[in-house]
């Protein structure tokens, strides 16, 4: 063996090492900041972003090793280029603390050689994002840095002044509250990080497997069994995990094939698995992190988040509920009885208190007062603790640690997609554009605020395609929040009603990521699978103006218990006949005028005029009744 193909293998080796260390002091920092102390602002970002740097290569080196592999010279030139983006990317950081520091003990201006580093700082990170994240983040950030340059040049609403290179350096680079190192990577080091470290050694502890299994129980006497399974685990999964695709992937294994087996279809059992799956992203009290993130930025408590989001989340899993039920009934599927696998064991119901614990350790030290990353590194600790109870972590320990570094690497990713998010912060904030996009739609309403908030809706699901949850909500609320505050609905409410079209994103072809993660699982069209996620997902497109015209709904901030239930027992209303309709099948087969019938009523019971939603709350009745009748007779007919 040569020296130089001898370097290469040690190289890596070197690198993916120092990636693992990185990564494990990156997670010790944030246990460390998250419940027993507390470092210096600037300190804690360089050093945080320095060893998510490092961190991220390795995962982005990890991920490309297969091809590397089968190219020799291709790996000796790969590996020269991550090493010139470490030293570039290490080289920025350290210029921001610099400047950072100068700043704080004397009046200071960013010159001339402060630029350079900047500029190379942005690079690093915006291809780091294109390799971790794909072209949907990368194009946002690509898209904050040209609009800053060039965006003098453009026509009407989209021109700016203009900025040179240092304001656009000091704009996206030495700026504490917007930019790479801005409040949104400083939420991500300070309050979501130990919660990202926190699912996956719920996780890796065993919690899945367990919540799985009592999923399956909790389902056994439903019609659609393994398919109702899936909603409820999906939504307790989604507490752990942080993307919908890792949601599919976790449950969709073993969910999916069980669907199949019990009568229906591949591409239902793709669509249900991805659907429920995108729904643990809107689930408290994790909510894929959004929550956090949420919380810090609308200045509302993180409980009262979960609180607010509790009631939209139930609807929605309720609605899958419906359609499966429906689905069921209209193949003819009957309730199967309980298998000796599917029987909680002795060791399950000890395994049961490795969730049970946390969750309520997160839930009582909101509740006393403590921070919310208090209750984050409180969590850590006592699940740490009950790990042992569970024979597998006895047997292997190991799985501890290899969940703490997985939590590690998966939050080291998510800081480089907020440091590119932040970009266009930065690039948003001082061109003003967010602002001007907020007279448009202001302009474009008139007087009708569904109007407005269905260009809002289109708006979020075009922006938020193709991306994980919290990219995409962060990406949405920074463009269209505005918007929608300006019509006159509340901060938390405007927040809601673009993190769920960021999460529908997910299921809207013809990107649906969440059904091309689905579909191979099932042996599904994956095509087939994202129309079949979007029909089945329908809910997550009508809660979010529920909740926008009757504000009640999330508890919080306007509260009146009459028209709170009221407008429930309407909502559960519309999403029976909404489900049936999509479905055309009730107790027996719909006819084409019952189905439009009932999705015109299924809509008209939403109004807030009681002249509309009256008539439609009787035609709704009439129409169940009759199906109902209409069994009847099909039942005695049978008897006779």
């Amino acid at each position: 063996m040569t020296g130089m193909a001898f370097l290469g293998p040690v190289s890596a080796r070197a690198f993916a090492i120092a990636g693992i260390l990185a990564a494990a002091a990156l997670g010790a920092i944030t246990i460390y900041t998250s419940g027993l102390g507390l470092l210096d602002p600037k300190l804690h970002r360089a050093g945080g972003f320095a060893l998510a740097l490092m961190t991220a290569l390795a995962v982005a080196r990890r991920r490309n090793a297969a091809t590397a592999s089968r190219r020799p010279g291709r790996a000796m030139l790969a590996l020269g280029i991550d090493g010139a983006l470490l030293i570039a990317g290490l080289w920025s950081i350290w210029a921001f603390y610099s400047v950072q520091s100068q700043m704080e003990t004397a009046l200071y201006d960013v010159r001339n050689p402060d630029v350079w580093p900047a500029l190379a700082g942005i690079v690093v990170f915006l291809e780091l994002c294109r390799r971790l994240w794909g072209l949907g983040v990368f194009g946002v950030g690509v898209f904050g840095v040209l609009y800053l340059m060039f965006g003098q040049h453009l026509p009407g609403l989209l021109e700016h002044a203009g900025f040179s290179l240092r304001e656009i350096s000091q704009a996206l680079w030495y700026n504490t509250n917007k930019g790479v190192f801005g409040s949104l990577t400083n939420i991500v080091l300070s309050t979501v990080f130990i919660f990202i470290i926190f699912g996956a050694l719920l996780e890796g502890t065993g919690a899945g497997d367990t919540l799985l299994k009592f999923a399956f129980l909790a389902t056994r006497r439903t019609r659609g069994g393994p398919a109702h399974a899936a909603i409820l685990a999906s939504s307790l999964f989604g507490t752990m995990s942080g993307s919908t695709v890792a949601n599919i992937v976790g449950t969709g294994t073993f969910t999916i094939p069980m669907i199949k087996k019990r009568g229906f279809s591949a591409t239902f059992a793709a669509g249900i698995e991805a659907t429920a799956s995108s729904g643990g992203q809107i689930m408290p009290p994790i909510m894929g992190a959004a929550a956090l993130v949420m919380a810090d930025i609308t200045g509302v408590g993180y409980l009262n988040i979960i609180i607010a989001a509790l009631v939209p989340a139930l609807f929605y899993y309720f609605s899958l509920f419906c359609a499966v039920t429906v689905e069921a009934r209209r193949q003819g599927i009957e309730i199967q009885p309980l298998t000796l696998d599917d029987k909680i064991t002795r060791v399950d119901m000890i395994n049961s208190i490795l969730f049970i614990g946390p969750i309520l350790t997160v839930i009582v030290s909101l509740v006393l007062g403590l921070s919310t990353s208090s209750a984050g590194f409180y969590a850590v600790v006592v699940l740490l603790g009950l790990s042992v109870i569970n024979p597998e972590v006895r047997r292997n320990p190991r799985r501890v640690w290899d969940s703490f570094i997985s939590g590690c690497q998966s939050g080291a990713t998510l800081l480089i997609a907020l440091a590119t998010i932040g970009i266009l912060v930065g690039s948003l904030d001082s061109t003003g554009l967010g602002l001007k996009l907020a007279n448009l739609i202001s302009e474009i309403r008139g007087e009708s605020l569904f109007s407005a908030l269905l260009v809002a809706m289109v708006g979020a699901l075009i922006l938020g395609m193709g991306m994980p949850t919290l990219p995409a909500y962060l990406i949405i609320v920074l463009v269209m929040g505005p918007a929608i505050q300006a019509l006159g609905v509340s901060m938390l409410t405007a927040h809601m009603f673009v993190f769920y079209y960021g999460v529908a994103s997910s299921l809207t072809p013809p990107v649906a990521i969440a059904a091309y993660a689905a579909a191979p699982i099932a042996g599904a069209n994956p095509l087939m699978t994202a129309f079949m996620s979007f029909r089945l997902g329908m809910a997550k497109f009508i809660i979010p103006f529920i909740f926008a015209f009757y504000p009640t709904l999330l508890i919080v901030e306007v509260f009146d218990p009459v028209a709170f239930v009221w407008i429930v027992a309407r909502t559960v209303f519309c999403i029976w006949l909404f489900s049936s309709a999509l479905s055309a099948y009730d107790r027996q087969k719909l006819s084409p005028p019952e189905v439009g019938l009932r999705f015109i009523a299924a809509f008209a019971v939403l109004f807030t005029d009681p002249v509309v939603y009256g008539p439609a709350l009787i035609t709704g009745v009439a129409l169940i009744a009759w199906d109902l009748r209409r069994q009847a007779r099909t039942n005695r007919a049978t008897e006779a």
